[in-house]
């Protein structure tokens, strides 16, 4: 079966409680391992939340790469979805790792839009039929 996107969730744990709480350095460190992995940046927006937390998301053309951090766990949340098979979604997963200083991770693979038939990542769209 072909895929036509991978998704991966990550959860990391025991990480820098200011980092996470900090929007200016998710925001920095999630684009830059975006950036890494080879993606296309589109946008990218962030929000910091009372008392603490921030939530965002990397749009890029070939999907998403979103995050959530609770600092008084010392736990981040994120989801890395991909289309095609240009981009190496692990390189964020590393970079992130490595940034957010984690001491532990988990993380799984999920193939997403799965064809028994060979598919291809941008197919021709056939014109539109003439409606009479």
């Amino acid at each position: 079966m072909q895929a036509l996107g991978r998704q991966i969730l990550i959860e990391l744990y025991q990480c820098e409680p200011r980092i996470l709480n900090s929007e200016e350095q998710i925001r920095a460190i999630l684009v830059e391992a975006t950036r890494r992995s080879g993606a296309t940046i589109v946008s990218d927006t962030f929000h910091t939340f009372s008392p603490h937390g921030v939530s965002g998301v990397v749009v890029i053309a070939e999907s998403h790469v979103s995050i959530h951090t609770w600092p008084e766990y010392g736990y981040a949340a994120v989801d890395v979805f991909t289309c095609g098979d240009r981009i190496d979604p692990w390189v964020i997963a590393e970079h992130l790792h490595r940034e957010l200083q984690a001491q532990s991770s988990s993380s799984m693979e999920l193939k997403r839009g799965l064809f028994r038939e060979s598919v291809q990542h941008k197919p021709l769209v056939a014109e539109e039929p003439t409606v009479l």
